[in-house]
């Protein structure tokens, strides 16, 4: 009989947790050892897993973060919104473990990362980069873990500082936009699962790249390709792109 990953869901409960669940049932490859709500204890049968998939809340996920290093279990972390100082935390634990954080798993999104880093080198500057992303009404955070990511690559490969030139909507007379600024505009309504769009525009032209989720079956098979892809891995602090091989 072939082995199966075991696989610890956290977040169980939840939307993403849910559609995790359904993957694995249709998975030969992969057993769900528990499925856990961010206030049920993890620590009976984390030493029984192989990987433990994180969809809960900031708050919940850095005393699962310290849980996983003090056993020493390869950890994806799918929860978004965290605090650069959680952000810091999380990175630091990868040196104990294998992990992967990113804010979306779903290969169409990663795929639309690596665009963005692309296009955005091609067209240089003087194209204005603004970002609009579209989620359901019960959403917790803005804007999304993918478009701040977004708009992390487009400053990265401007070489200029995120938290100086990322705009959150505009209101009032705020005046030109300059070359440097990157806009970032988060629209919550109804029941949307989630749309993002990177727009590259300059005078006489612009490019829009689009990506929309109709399901979350979409992230919760790239969140398992990623726990698989991560058992047995060194300790290290992954993202979809090694997964990917981008």
């Amino acid at each position: 009989m072939n082995y199966k990953t075991q696989i610890i869901i956290y977040g169980a409960t939840g939307k993403m947790g849910k559609a995790l669940i359904e993957c694995i049932a249709h998975d030969e490859k992969l057993n769900l050892l528990g499925g856990l709500g961010p206030h049920d204890t993890i620590d009976t049968i984390l030493n029984a897993s192989d990987v433990v998939i994180d969809f809960t809340t900031i708050e919940a996920t850095l005393p699962l973060v310290e849980k996983c290093v003090a056993a020493r279990k390869p950890l994806v972390i799918g929860t978004t919104g965290h605090s650069n100082e959680a952000r810091e935390k999380i990175e630091i634990a990868s040196k104990s473990i294998p992990l992967i954080f990113s804010p979306n798993y779903s290969i169409g999104v990663n795929t639309l990362f690596w665009l963005t880093k692309k296009a955005t080198a091609i067209l240089g500057p003087s194209y204005d980069a603004e970002i609009v992303e579209l989620h359901h009404r019960f959403k917790k955070d803005a804007p999304s873990g993918t478009a701040r990511r977004l708009a992390e690559i487009v400053a990265e490969v401007r070489n200029v500082d995120y938290e100086k030139e990322v705009h959150h909507g505009r209101c009032g007379l705020t005046g030109e936009r300059t070359s440097s600024e990157i806009g970032i505009h988060a629209l919550r309504a109804g029941d949307a699962i989630g749309e993002h769009t990177l727009f590259l525009g300059t005078l006489g032209e612009r490019l829009e790249l689009t990506y929309r989720a109709s399901s979350r079956e979409a992230y919760a098979k790239g969140a398992l390709r990623a726990a698989e892809w991560l058992c047995n891995k060194e300790p290290g602090y992954y993202d979809m792109e090694d997964v990917l091989g981008l």
